[in-house]
């Protein structure tokens, strides 16, 4: 079912041995990010075996021309791609002439480490020239998370048994493409390249966007620790820049390259002042030297594992699998810049291009509200807020009126760019986790003021949305929503939803309740925005309220459950038990006529809305809802097993919670779905975090005010997490004799635990 081949160590990802076919695969597990931009772990030196070369810069984007059989009115024109950019790390070796290439030559002792502990990459091996010439190359690099425009290479090579002459070509190189390209072509055109003697820059513009992006290199040579003087020839050819340089190496000495690279862009600096930044930077981290630069790396990640670790004791590879994905959480989005958001691959790859979905206020939201200063959850909001005008148009396009909107699935800039009819205008469920996001954090920190300045807006505009997509139906003598399709894209163009109409109903809920509480709170405020908004204070809340008390939620007296959607068990029932594993996943091997017409969910669909509203549901409601609809879930969306996790440890299903705990928290360590190679499931990372927070730990908030009921899987020895509330830092230590809350700073805090009020 899943492939294993990292092994397991609580503070490392490491690989022994090199197996070419595994190698893009690694390349997506020991990427590296500081928020500002990532590198795949691509191979410093030359590689001609399979790879997928992969830079990124958070926010420049190209809209790659949506490529489709035939065009429906309001498709969108393009799909936005955060594109791969510059390769900085490049670094060329011959020996006596011969390419430094791990695909020609025999490799032996390879060792590949990324160290979570100190956020770098680590690479070791032995490449042979003959029989008794060998050499021996360590490789050590990372972003550097103080400086987020700075990365930075130390490249050993000590040759054993012979004395080569060995050329060096550290280069940028701005001539790449993307393996997703919709039409093949290339994103970049070059504006302006400089080299001189240990020292380039390369500056290259986005083809459409015009967004220039500068990266400027240094770099110095050392022998067994001795500086070494260098003379080397200048190379310039379109769009890529670099230095040659040879030396005659001596047997047994140790020959390290350290090499330098700056990358800033025309979204922080003016257009003519990149190139002057990027050098500026790259020379600055020179003269810090290598050391200093790790050092401060180091200390960076000491302060971010303060507040995100978790620690699990008796189980080593759960304890592996989520401080991985705590690491690749903390490298992709930092909450520095309020433009950014968190993209379904991070910095890892390019499926998904890299843009904002549902996925951010969903899943994502919870991890960064509790590991991190209030703002930065704020900033994931008023990121949604800014792009409104644009969810306004996005609804329009699609023929709503009065200041309705629907946020698009995928975004970069606010417009829809999904290029999937079915996801594009069937998937609105995504309008409600807009909400969801915002009730979470007012509940969280109390901020009812932020509802006032911002929310509201968003909320009127999406409650609008929603009263316009419900229609009445003279059959039903109720309101039906027709034609969409929920968190499980194994159905399309379905009616009736439970989960969209209930999020739905949900939001015109939660809207009218703001608007009385601001009346309350902030008067002067909620006029100001019902007067921006053109709000009807009479039609619209009445409308709402008739839709909300006469909602259609297709039922099962049999099973006494909610179904999934109308007509679902026309379909012939079947568990996921029941498939083949050599049918699985369905998405690779089944027919799509076949997959929509089967029972088989791909996520959490109507228990999202368990999940997300649980207080609703009675706890025999939520036994009967999970008994009948997890066995047919084959969790082939990432997002899938964490909510279910969240579920099961609420109803004390431990075996079944440990179960799909490790199928999220190793999904890509594992490789479970085989897609590992196309970049990791940073999105899903956040939904791992939530399963062990507030499924092992039991961890609600309801109202700003705290409850916990943890409950451990048989063989742990211990659970520790800490969150940050109410300018509190808590730490919450489980074992099998109990729990122990901790209360690092702040003032006393009241909070249930097991039930049970307690003061930390």
């Amino acid at each position: 079912m899943h492939r294993k081949y990292i092994i397991t160590d609580e503070w490392k990802i490491i690989e022994r041995g090199f197996d070419p076919a595994l190698h893009p695969c690694s390349e997506s597990l020991f990427a590296l990010g500081n928020g500002r931009m990532g590198q795949r772990a691509n191979f410093e030196e030359q590689y001609t075996g399979r790879t997928m070369q992969g830079s990124y810069i958070a926010g420049v984007y190209y809209p790659d021309k949506t490529r489709v059989g035939w065009w429906k009115n309001g498709y969108p024109e393009y799909f936005a791609k955060v594109i791969n950019s510059v390769n900085w790390i490049g670094i060329d070796i011959l020996i006596d002439g011969q390419p430094l290439d791990l695909a020609k030559v025999k490799v032996t002792d390879f060792y590949r480490e990324l160290n979570m502990k100190e956020g770098y990459l680590l690479r070791r091996f032995t490449a042979h020239f003959g029989d008794m010439q060998r050499l021996e190359v360590e490789a050590l690099r990372f972003l550097s998370m103080k400086r987020d425009e700075i990365g930075a290479i130390r490249y050993s090579i000590t040759p054993k048994g012979f004395s080569p002459t060995i050329t060096y070509t550290p280069y940028l190189d701005f001539d790449v493409h993307n393996e997703d390209s919709n039409y093949g072509e290339k994103f970049w055109d070059e504006v302006h390249t400089s080299v001189a003697s240990q020292k380039a820059i390369n500056v290259a513009s986005t083809k459409k966007t015009n967004f220039h992006v500068a990266a400027a290199m240094r770099y110095e040579l050392e022998a067994n620790g001795r500086h070494i003087t260098l003379y080397p020839e200048n190379i310039r050819r379109e769009k890529y820049v670099a230095n040659r340089f040879e030396i005659k190496a001596e047997d047994g000495t140790t020959y390290t390259l350290y090499k330098y690279a700056a990358i800033t862009s025309s979204l922080n600096y003016p257009k003519e002042k990149i190139a002057e930044e990027a050098d500026q930077k790259a020379s600055e981290a020179m003269r810090t030297g290598f050391d200093t630069l790790l050092r401060e790396q180091a200390e960076a990640w000491a302060r971010i594992w303060e507040t995100s670790d978790i620690v699990i004791e008796g189980d080593p590879e759960a304890q592996q699998g989520i401080r991985f994905n705590i690491f690749q959480l903390n490298q992709t989005y930092t909450g520095e810049d309020p433009r950014l958001n968190i993209g379904p691959k991070g910095f890892t790859g390019e499926k998904y291009g890299g843009v904002t979905y549902w996925d951010t206020e969903a899943y994502c939201f919870p991890f960064y509200l509790s590991t991190r200063r209030p703002d930065v959850a704020r900033n994931l909001l008023l990121y949604r807020y800014r792009h409104l005008p644009k969810a306004i148009e996005n609804a329009q396009k699609l023929g709503f009126t009065g200041g309705a909107a629907l946020y698009p699935m995928v975004t970069i800039n606010g417009e829809e760019c999904h290029n999937e009819w079915e996801i594009t205008f069937e998937e609105i469920h995504r309008n409600g986790a807009m909400v969801i996001a915002i009730k979470r954090y007012v509940e969280y920190t109390g901020d009812i003021r932020y509802l006032a300045d911002y929310g509201l807006e968003v909320m009127i505009a999406i409650a609008r949305f929603w009263a316009q997509r419900f229609n009445w139906s003279e059959d039903k003598q109720q309101y039906v929503m027709l034609g969409v399709t929920g968190p499980n894209e194994y159905e399309n163009n379905i009616n009736n939803n439970f989960y969209t109409s209930y999020i739905a109903r949900w939001c015109m809920q939660y809207t009218l309740h703001t608007i009385e509480l601001l009346r309350t709170h902030y008067p002067d405020q909620l006029q100001q925005v019902l007067q921006k908004t053109n709000f009807d204070t009479q039609k619209e809340p009445t409308h709402w309220q008739q839709i909300i008390q006469n909602i259609y939620f297709p039922y099962s007296d049999k099973y006494q459950i909610y179904l999934q959607q109308e007509g679902y068990l026309d379909k012939e029932q079947r568990l996921a038990s029941e498939l083949p594993l050599s049918e699985r996943p369905i998405n690779q091997h089944w027919s799509w006529d076949r997959i929509l017409r089967s029972c088989f969910i791909k996520q959490a669909d109507t228990l999202q809305a368990f999940y997300f509203f649980e207080d609703d549901f009675t706890h025999q409601e939520h036994e009967r809802h999970f008994d009948f609809y997890e066995p047919r879930t084959v969790h082939e969306s990432s997002l899938s097993p964490c909510v279910h996790v969240v579920l099961a440890a609420k109803l004390r299903k431990i075996d079944k919670a440990y179960e799909l705990y490790l199928r999220t928290s190793r999904l890509d360590l594992d490789d479970y779905n085989k897609e590992v190679h196309e970049g990791l499931h940073i999105t899903s990372m956040a939904g791992t975090w939530m399963s062990v927070v507030e499924g092992f730990g039991g961890m609600r908030v309801r109202n700003q005010r705290l409850y916990f009921d943890p409950v451990l899987p048989r063989h742990w020895q211990r659970l520790s997490f800490k969150i940050i509330f109410d300018g509190r830092i808590l730490e919450v230590n489980t074992t099998p004799e109990g729990t122990h809350i901790h209360r690092h700073t702040g003032e006393p805090i009241t909070l249930t635990l097991h039930g049970r009020e307690i003061t930390v």
